[in-house]
Order: structure tokens, then C-alpha cells, then sequence
């Protein structure tokens, strides 16, 4: 009975959703019932921008660019966590300013109290509120450690997809 409840809802709200009184941004157009934005022309554009970031279906990006996070690094306003092994970054490099911490161990590290995690990383302990940065080799092991960290109530991460290789393509051509 509940299941039954339960589909006539379902099929309830779009019918709501898109029957209500719709209110048209200029240089939008409707069909159907159904407005669009794809005729918005630039001088629109922060129309677009807010009725995309407003109705998005996704979380906003958390995807870090090479310059975003120099300048994050520049400006000590993240906590940049690399999650490669160590052998990794004695072998091949580390982006300065990075604390390493395995992707193995980045779920007990962030529970940990501040104090043993500088003993143990030999930096700070991110807080919850604060931005933190996870990098990798290329982008795999730090999404998934971004994962982990808003799994565990973190609420500004983000990762760089590029990696190691990216940071080691852009400084080789500065």
C-alpha cells in the first residue's frame, strides 16, 4: 500500500513541477511547457550561470586546476594533502607545501587527534571547515580520498585531477 502511495507521488510532482506558473528569463524560450536556455546569447550569460548552478542536478566542481592550486599554495589557504606512497614522492617529486598521507590511511589520519597527526604527517591537521586539496600521481587515489574525507563531514574538499604529472608538465614550462 505503501508502494502504491508512493508511485502515484512520483508521478504527481513533475506533473506539478511543470504545470505551475513558470516565470521566463528574458532570452529564454519555452516549449512545450518546458523552458530552455540554450537561446540565451552572451550578454545573458549570468542568467545562464545562476539557472545552471541553481538547478544542476550535480554537486558543484571540485576539480582543481595547476593555477588554482598554485595560488591556494601561494596564499597558504588549503591544506594539500598528496595520497601517493612515500616511495612515490622520494622517486618521482611532491608538490611543496604538501603533506603526504596514503590513500590507505586517510580515513584514520582525519580522525585522528591534532597533535599525533603532526607527529605523524609532519604538518596540520585539516579541520572539517577548512579547504583541503587532495592530489595523486593523476587523479584516481585523490578523488577517492576526497570521498573519503566528506564521508567524514569535511565540507571544502577538493582534488587535482591532473596530479603529479600535470604539476610536474606546467612547472617544467614556467
Amino acid at each position: 500500500m505503501a508502494l502504491r502511495r508512493c508511485c502515484r507521488f512520483t508521478g504527481l510532482v513533475p506533473q506539478l513541477l511543470w504545470s505551475s506558473k513558470v516565470t521566463v528569463l528574458p532570452g529564454a524560450s519555452v516549449l512545450r511547457g518546458r523552458s530552455s536556455v540554450s537561446s540565451f546569447d552572451s550578454t545573458d550569460r549570468g542568467y545562464k550561470e545562476l539557472l545552471l548552478r541553481r538547478f544542476s542536478s550535480g554537486p558543484p566542481s571540485t576539480d582543481v586546476t595547476y593555477d588554482q592550486l598554485k595560488q591556494l599554495l601561494a596564499g597558504r589557504k588549503s591544506v594539500v594533502i598528496d595520497v601517493r606512497e612515500p616511495w612515490e614522492l622520494r622517486e618521482y617529486g611532491f608538490i611543496p607545501g604538501s603533506i603526504n598521507v596514503p590513500l590507505g590511511q586517510v580515513n584514520t589520519a582525519l580522525q585522528l587527534g591534532p597533535e599525533e597527526f603532526k607527529e605523524k604527517y609532519g604538518g596540520e591537521m585539516p579541520q572539517q571547515t577548512d579547504n583541503v586539496v587532495f592530489s595523486c600521481l593523476a587523479g584516481v587515489r585523490s578523488k577517492n580520498a576526497l570521498d573519503t574525507a566528506a564521508s567524514l563531514g569535511y565540507k571544502d574538499v577538493q582534488h587535482y585531477p591532473g596530479g603529479w604529472q600535470d604539476w610536474v608538465k606546467h612547472e617544467q614550462h614556467n
